[in-house]
């Protein structure tokens, strides 16, 4: 596996785990409500990161695809990545950010909420693997908000994006009742 790959999925299991322990902060019997009127119970966030994520997974893969027949060459820098992506702009949780309609949750519980997000995982994961070692920062796809990110930054992305949901969920869950 390139080191960049590497990096890149240690960053994820990092936000994973982040993500996890601030869900597993919920009581059981709180993930479904909603913390106040118009905002997503942690069940919801979970949900909404499941149908993103497996949205970025058909990106990847495609995108990854078209290098490959493009002829993107490999991956020649070793040197760790994360340090130049700027993930600041997704975790910044002062800026509010409404998702599209499309990528709103449906009303899963909050295991299916979380089931969903492991299948969606798999796929992410199964994207990241078929890009090992191309030079993914040559190949781009635009973000609706940050315009054309190489496929290294939308790997970010993933990590950074439910970096910012599980603070949304430690919030919801240190609110005064």
């Amino acid at each position: 596996m390139h080191p960049r790959t590497r990096e890149l999925l240690d960053y994820l299991d990092a936000q994973r785990a982040a993500l996890r322990a601030a869900f597993d902060a919920v009581p059981p019997d709180a993930r479904d409500r909603p913390p106040a009127p118009g905002q997503w119970s942690a069940a919801a966030v979970v949900e909404h990161l499941a149908i993103v994520d497996a949205r970025i997974a058909k990106v990847l893969a495609k995108r990854v695809a078209e290098g490959r027949a493009a002829g993107v060459g490999p991956e020649t820098s070793t040197d760790p990545v994360l340090p130049t992506i700027d993930t600041a702009m997704v975790l910044n949780r002062a800026t509010r950010v409404t998702a599209p309609e499309v990528l709103h949750p449906t009303g899963l519980d909050a295991n299916a909420a979380w089931a969903a997000l492991e299948r969606a995982t798999v796929d992410v994961r199964t994207s990241i693997a078929e890009g090992d070692g191309l030079a993914l920062s040559t190949i781009t796809h635009p973000h609706p908000l940050f315009g054309p990110l190489s496929l290294y930054y939308w790997i970010a992305f993933v990590g950074a994006h439910e970096a910012r949901h599980a603070a949304q969920i430690r919030e919801s869950v240190e609110a005064p009742a």
